[in-house]
């Protein structure tokens, strides 16, 4: 069994192995890994120079490439990473992350290049005034820099794409399995990016909020394509007279690597929102979406995004829960829908999610933790205080804690989406009731735990309320077991049991 998981400790235990021990895709195989830094993956307008030369300018677009080193592969699966930073340039982000060298994207590429991905952490276009003082303008400029960043998401899905047919695939990709995947504000670019079919959902969006009024009464578009350039960053966006901001004439979008295809097969978004649920439509990718319920910056279902430190509203968004709950009406998760995996959790994420498939609700440890898989250098980071006022505790141990839930949770149903050829199989989630007979119901030192059928019990699990691991046995092989409380504290657990047929999950007390 792959390392167990907890939300604040790791509770060492003697597991033995099972099916998905050393499969690629599934657990780290690899051992080193490769880096090649600083790889240009497209060139477009930049608007954070604006004040500086008068116009936007050109930026190149920039990621670090992680691969397993000594791969023998050909065609590997792609993930594209995606840091955090409000869209806006580290350290005057107020935040402690906002590059390619965040220590979580460092930390989740090097292992998925050792589980046999290949891995690209890369940077976006940043730029938006947060702290205008009327908020049409607030909403303005951040549904523009998502705008950006969106095109840079799709540019970086051709470059590779280019690359595999114009330059001998230099990074060994397969461009049909590829994997957008952001934290924090990158969390809300895989959402968006994966969300948003056409541009005309956007000035389309329910309410008008995404819609501007000009000085001769005109409803405008917050975002038009002759500007801002297509989706798919196929074409370039010019300034016309009277565009606020900006020059007559000044480019805004510069088209790469035209006629390639900049989709791709599954959003992974670890706190991010979308911007309406209208953008949710049925037939759209996979989703998995780790955040935390409490979250104070974005909204885990549908709120406000507020400006930190200023309490300045911006604009209403759908969080994970909502976008994930919409998923599971569309079934859009459909290759996982329904299944856990050996290892991976599901019982304590499906605990806390409603039934929403690809949702893990994770629980920091504490009511403003809202990003506990993060940590940084607090010798060298100068937003250091400012990130210990939300995560106190913040360490690598910790970090790294959450990251193996993490990674646990998303490997399986990557491997399903993917079509990969990995050894993990998709359980059913059964009904205790319909398999089981559990007594007694508060139990006093044992729990007696027998089949209603011929089924036979291969494994059983306890965790607390917190999602911690308390015992684990598997091998059991027989209709009937016997759970004894050997110390656990008094109060309510999750009982998971493993049969022939499927998993099941059942709430049980000890007094």
């Amino acid at each position: 069994m792959k390392r167990i998981i907890t939300t604040f400790l790791l509770l060492m235990a003697t597991l033995p192995a099972t099916q998905a021990q050393n499969t690629r895709y599934l657990n780290e195989v690899f051992t080193d890994v490769t880096v090649t830094p600083n790889v240009i993956y497209g060139v477009n307008a930049t608007v954070l120079a604006l004040a500086q030369f008068g116009e936007a300018i050109p930026q190149p677009l920039i990621m670090d490439v992680y691969e397993p080193t000594g791969d023998t592969l050909s065609k590997r699966p792609l993930v594209l990473l995606w840091h955090t930073g409000n869209f806006l340039p580290h350290p005057q982000n107020g935040s402690t992350g906002g590059t390619i060298h965040d220590s979580t994207m460092v930390e989740l590429a090097t292992r998925l290049a050792r589980m046999g991905y290949v891995a690209a952490v890369c940077d976006y276009r940043l730029g938006w005034n947060p702290i205008a003082p009327d908020q049409t303008t607030r909403v303005f400029t951040l549904i523009n820099a998502v705008y950006r960043a969106i095109q840079d998401v799709h540019t970086a899905v051709k470059y590779f794409r280019r690359n595999v047919a114009e330059a001998g695939n230099a990074f060994g990709v397969d461009d049909e399995k590829i994997v957008v995947w952001g934290s924090g504000s990158g969390g809300y670019l895989a959402l968006n990016a994966a969300a948003l079919d056409e541009y005309l959902e956007i000035p389309l969006t329910p309410g008008g909020k995404f819609v501007i009024q000009d000085s001769a009464g005109n409803i405008l578009p917050m975002v038009i394509e002759e500007i801002n350039g297509d989706l798919n960053c196929d074409s370039v966006g010019i300034v016309p007279q009277g565009y606020p901001g900006f020059p007559p004439g000044d480019t805004l979008n510069y088209p790469n690597h035209v006629g390639y295809d900049g989709s791709f097969q599954l959003a992974v978004n670890m706190g991010g929102a979308c911007g309406d649920t209208s953008w949710v439509d049925q037939g759209q990718i996979p989703l998995i979406s780790f955040h935390v319920p409490t979250d104070p910056f974005a909204p885990y279902k549908i709120g406000l995004v507020i400006v930190p430190g200023f309490n300045l509203p911006v604009v209403e968004v759908a969080g994970s829960y909502t976008v994930q709950e919409l998923q599971t009406r569309y079934n859009n998760n459909a290759p996982f829908a329904g299944k856990t995996y050996p290892g991976d959790y599901s019982d304590v994420a499906n605990a806390r999610n409603d039934g929403n498939d690809g949702l893990f609700p994770i629980i920091g440890s504490g009511p403003l933790d809202s990003a506990p898989w993060q940590w940084w250098d607090t010798t060298a980071n100068v937003n250091s205080a400012n990130g210990l006022m939300t995560n106190p505790d913040m360490s690598a141990e910790k970090a790294r804690t959450y990251i193996d839930t993490i990674m646990a949770y998303f490997a399986p149903r990557a491997c399903e989406v993917l079509g990969l050829d990995c050894t993990a199989t998709g359980v059913e989630e059964l009904r205790a009731e319909e398999y089981l007979s559990i007594s007694p119901v508060p139990a006093a030192e044992v729990l007696n735990i027998s089949t209603r059928s011929s089924e036979s019990i291969h494994s059983v699990s306890v965790y607390d309320m917190s999602g911690k691991l308390v015992f684990f046995k598997d091998g059991i092989e027989s209709s009937n077991y016997q759970l004894q409380r050997n110390g656990l504290s008094k109060g309510m657990y999750l009982l998971r049991v493993e049969l022939n047929a499927g998993m099941t999950t059942s709430s049980v007390i000890f007094e």
